[in-house]
């Protein structure tokens, strides 16, 4: 499925035409760098409004990237702008991504007041009950504690976490800093020789997803500790 991607710059719109799916995955594995830029691309043509087909000069191109680089263009307006997405393809999107967190919720979160699973029906029925947003463009795990502190106002619900104590060495925090930031930090402290010590509680099922992801981001390198 065709669909266009834009960012405003210098107070002009830029556009590209890009493959929907490759263009979701791109961004959503950008750091992984797994999917090339140009698989997403469907034209190398950079447009100010491809309906009309209005094109920016050389020199508007420049002012606003300090490029005329398609590919990295391309791949910062992927990360930094807008996915246009049809409407049915966002309705299909967010069908989808609601069944995977409704499954992710029957099979890992708990009435803390029974200690029980809740059916899938009553997750859903609550979803809607609170009013929940979902992002079908984002992971579970992205978004899965904001959903929860909704679902909470309707439902008693928990995630059975896991408390996690993390060392990562100064030359990885950079990366490793938006990685952990995604995730509920209870601690954090930095040490004299700039290494970042910090605590974080995530729910058990994203737990080697978690190892993984920090492993990518620091080499290796990170020193972890269950405290819970």
């Amino acid at each position: 499925t065709q669909g266009i991607a834009r960012i405003k710059k210098t107070g002009k719109h830029f556009e590209i035409i890009i493959d929907i799916d490759k263009a979701l995955e791109f961004k959503k594995k950008f750091e992984k760098e797994t999917v090339p830029i140009s698989e997403v691309l469907v034209s190398d043509i950079i447009f100010t409004d491809h309906k009309k087909g209005l094109k920016p000069t050389e020199q508007e191109i420049e002012q606003a990237f300090n490029t005329t680089d398609v590919n990295k263009i391309a791949s910062e307006i992927l990360q930094k702008g807008e996915i246009q997405l049809p409407v049915e393809y966002r309705a299909k999107l967010k069908e989808e991504k609601i069944k995977q967190i409704v499954s992710f919720l029957s099979t890992n979160a708990i009435d803390p007041r029974t200690k029980s699973v809740h059916p899938t029906e009553r997750i859903q029925q609550a979803i809607k009950q609170a009013g929940i947003k979902i992002d079908e463009t984002k992971s579970v795990d992205d978004q899965i504690n904001q959903i929860i502190s909704g679902l909470q106002r309707v439902l008693p619900i928990k995630l059975e976490t896991r408390k996690i104590e993390i060392v990562i060495p100064a030359t990885f925090t950079g990366k490793a800093y938006s990685l952990l930031s995604r995730y509920n930090k209870e601690e954090e402290s930095w040490m004299d020789d700039g290494s970042l010590k910090c605590t974080i509680t995530l729910p058990t099922a994203l737990q080697f997803e978690f190892y993984d992801k920090l492993n990518k981001a620091t080499g290796g390198t990170a020193i972890t500790k269950e405290l819970s």
